[in-house]
């Protein structure tokens, strides 16, 4: 199976723009994964706990040989080198590395999502997004709607 994936990519501590660029590097240095697009970086609030440092927030459009949830497996596994550490949710991170859409795939598991169940409420996801894949943002919102 092929296909093509969206991602989207934050971080607010440490050197955020260095990070998600560690990052970018990473995922396209995986054999079975191909950055194909991605957005600029943008400066965004917190969401969810707002009691912290502002993200610096991107997406990414990649095509890869892995289905979805060995995608899912092989960011996490990225987060993990990277020093990531889930302590609260919607807490600081070094990194965050989130699976939005996968082709057109709809699917819901214990692990994964698709599309990803929040992004259509995310302005820190769909602007970015929105510069690589405005076709992929309006998907999202429709599959939101119902």
């Amino acid at each position: 199976m092929s296909g093509k994936a969206w991602l989207s990519l934050g971080a607010n501590i440490g050197d955020p723009k260095a990070q998600l660029a560690d990052a970018v590097r990473r995922i396209d240095a995986h054999a079975d994964i191909q950055v194909v697009a991605q957005s600029s970086v943008l400066s965004t609030k917190a969401w969810g706990k707002t009691d912290q440092p502002d993200f610096a927030n991107m997406a990414m459009g990649v095509e890869t040989t892995l289905s979805p949830l060995d995608l899912l497996d092989a960011v996490l596994g990225i987060e993990l080198e990277m020093g990531r550490v889930r302590k609260e949710v919607w807490g600081p991170r070094v990194i965050d590395i989130d699976v939005i859409a996968y082709d057109n795939v709809q699917m819901q598991s214990e692990r994964l999502t698709l599309p990803h169940p929040y992004a259509h409420e995310r302005d820190f996801v769909l602007d970015p997004l929105g510069e690589i894949s405005p076709e992929t943002v309006a998907w999202v919102k429709q599959v939101a709607q119902g």
